[in-house]
């Protein structure tokens, strides 16, 4: 027989155990079930094992807002988030809802019978279906399978081992090597201090430099303030700090972005000395937050760069020769190891084929409702966090918001709730104002967005406070039954 649950959730990482929590505490009359395509805890924080994995946000507010983050570190390297989520699952017993191994393929609804119908891939290959009433999808943004990797010239003929950040392989010993890092995102920050510490020496290779900025690893202020207040209520007061601190930060990038530019600027230059070439290797060419600014806990960056372990070298590739890399200046650059930190490749709802009555849903000509939700689509959120903020702060307001959602429908007595744009001349824009590569690449999977709300993206904590905890549940929702005698049980 084919399993029926009111809600399946799609991953089981950060998104999909804290979507878990909330419908157990929201809606605890609703049966639900977690398909996980892996066979662990954790999603990106399992996934990546590269050396130095940590967050780039605060875990403040990276973490969930009801369960505190204790540990001193709030910078937080990926074992301690990764056992932070399993623990946060365990302790809630939602690691009972978990079937892994159970990737989903491709989900089909049916209007007369308000019903997602699933296939399912468990191990081995075996397809089974499976039916529900809502589908959350918290699978996150990038595609598991497959990172970004450009074809380099010359990469057949290098000797020693290319390797990708998001596949580290485990036997992989770089003591006493050269290493080249291509990139100059936040995994390429975070691997090169790292890697300095045992290699010979590390290159980071950069095309155009990224914006860089400093921060304590640990928030004294938060620390001060756990030994002083109870645990929840110390967490609450730091996590809104850190957000205010945060939109007005961005705030200022984005209304005097000169002065924010020549302030980030001349923070390396104080890290650095005035005899390094900060012009060249830490000047990008747009302004800050048009793309999204790596952090770098307790200046580690720059502390091995100053010690001579490790250099950065902003140039274009040429090709790779067998003993490293020559560039298109002339200049060759000896490596035993080269890491592509070359960025992610996109892939929305997980990767799985979306039907609605037997008609194909192209994700990236569908507009984004309230940053959660598809147009036309009905019974199916989504999780994609912020561009300039920590990720968790926006999947716990839509975790709240489905469940908002699932007890309105519960009230009114109906199963159906879809977005509908109508005749409002809504006009499409891009999914997120951001130059970003991996953005730029994922214009044609990216749902878009409109040029006015619900249909236009905030980017901004406060207001969708606002709108998702407190804004009408009505505005641009159609709420619907089956057509009578064919009403689903």
């Amino acid at each position: 027989m084919t399993e029926h649950l009111d809600v399946i959730v799609v991953g089981a990482g950060l998104s999909g155990v804290g979507a878990a929590w909330h419908l157990q505490q929201r809606c605890p009359d609703r049966s639900f079930a977690i398909l996980e395509a892996r066979d662990a805890i954790g999603g990106t924080w399992d996934l990546f094992r590269y050396p130095g994995i940590r967050s780039d946000s605060d875990m403040h507010t990276l973490g969930y807002s009801f369960r505190p983050w204790t540990q001193a570190k709030a910078i937080a390297d990926g074992p301690s988030i990764r056992a932070y989520v399993e623990d946060t699952a365990r302790e809630a017993g939602i690691d009972r809802k978990i079937r892994f191994r159970h990737r989903l393929i491709s989900a089909e609804w049916s209007t007369p019978d308000a019903r997602w119908t699933l296939q399912v891939e468990k191990e081995g290959g075996e397809r089974v279906e499976m039916t529900c009433g809502f589908l959350y999808v918290c699978s996150g943004y990038y595609d598991y399978a497959a990172g970004h990797a450009p074809d380099f010239p010359g990469s057949a003929d290098f000797s020693g081992r290319i390797v990708h950040p998001q596949f580290w392989p485990e036997d992989l010993d770089y003591s006493g090597k050269q290493v080249v890092v291509i990139g100059s995102g936040a995994t390429a920050v975070t691997l090169l201090p790292e890697m300095a510490r045992h290699a010979a020496h590390v290159t980071m290779l950069q095309r155009s430099p990224t914006y860089v900025v400093t921060r304590p690893a640990q928030d004294g202020f938060a620390n001060w303030l756990r030994r002083r207040l109870p645990a929840r209520a110390a967490y609450g007061v730091t996590r809104w700090k850190n957000v205010l601190f945060g939109m007005f930060f961005y705030r200022m990038a984005r209304r005097r972005p000169e002065r924010v530019k020549e302030r980030l600027i001349g923070m390396v230059r104080e890290q650095l000395g005035a005899d390094y070439d900060v012009a060249t290797h830490f000047t990008p060419r747009y302004n800050p937050w048009d793309q999204r600014i790596c952090l770098v806990p307790d200046a580690d960056l720059f502390a091995a760069l100053r010690s001579g372990a490790a250099s950065v070298v902003t140039d274009t590739i040429e090709t790779f020769t067998p003993a490293g890399i020559r560039l298109a200046s002339g200049r060759e650059i000896p490596a035993d190891v080269i890491v592509t930190a070359t960025g992610l490749k996109l892939a929305m709802m997980g990767g799985a084929r979306i039907a609605v009555d037997g008609v194909p849903v192209n994700v990236g000509q569908a507009i984004q409702y309230k940053g959660m939700m598809l147009s036309d689509v009905p019974n199916l959120a989504f999780t994609f966090g912020y561009t300039n903020a920590s990720w968790t702060l926006k999947a716990d307001l839509v975790a709240a918001y489905v469940c908002r959602l699932l007890n309105t429908m519960k009230r009114r007595g109906v199963q159906q709730a879809t977005p509908r744009i109508g005749d409002s001349g809504v006009a499409p824009e891009p999914f997120a104002d951001f130059t970003s590569g991996y953005i730029q690449r994922a214009e044609a999977v990216l749902p878009k967005q409109g040029n006015r709300k619900p249909w236009r993206l905030n980017q901004n904590y406060a207001l969708d406070v606002m709108a998702l905890r407190f804004g009408s549940i009505d505005d641009s929702m159609e709420f619907a039954n089956p057509p009578a005698g064919r009403r689903a049980a």
